[in-house]
């Protein structure tokens, strides 16, 4: 059989082009994270992609409609009080000797190298409700984890 039978063009060949994933669950932002989020979705929208090849400008658009989802599903939570481990707290605790600082925040907020985990994460879900002096279990061992520290997160 010949080619021209089979297929229109090359293009059913190349990779598809799907959705940014949404991470699964509640969508909870920190007054930073949903500042943080309005700022990305500004900055998106204010990029005029007439300039843009066909394929950077949908690139775009698929990332701006991640954005505008983000921000449409975005439930501000109430600040944390501090007395136990909560989305919005920082968390100061105690892991194989080490003590290490982390702030409990949104999905998009988070950044591990600058110490802000997901309340997603599972280390976040291990220390959750906890108090300070507690030990919690992780990582299949009792009491691998020590509370510290906590407070609030700076909304800065």
């Amino acid at each position: 059989m010949s080619v021209a039978f089979r297929r229109e063009s090359d293009d059913e060949h190349m990779e598809p082009k799907f959705e940014l994933p949404i991470p699964p669950g509640p969508n909870w932002v920190t007054a930073r994270g949903l500042r943080l989020t309005q700022e990305q979705v500004a900055a998106l929208e204010a990029i005029d992609t007439a300039a843009m090849d066909e394929e950077a400008a949908k690139k775009h658009k698929r990332v701006l409609r991640y954005w505008r989802t983000r921000l449409a599903t975005a439930e501000l939570r109430p600040a944390a009080d501090g007395e136990a481990v909560a989305f919005g707290t920082r968390v100061t605790y105690r892991l194989n000797g080490q003590e290490k600082t982390v702030a409990i925040v949104g999905d998009d907020e988070a950044d591990p190298h600058e110490g802000r985990i997901s309340f997603s994460a599972p280390l976040a879900r291990a220390m959750m409700d906890a108090e300070i002096g507690e030990a919690v279990d992780f990582a299949g061992k009792d009491g691998a984890i020590e509370i510290v520290a906590i407070g609030v997160v700076d909304e800065a």
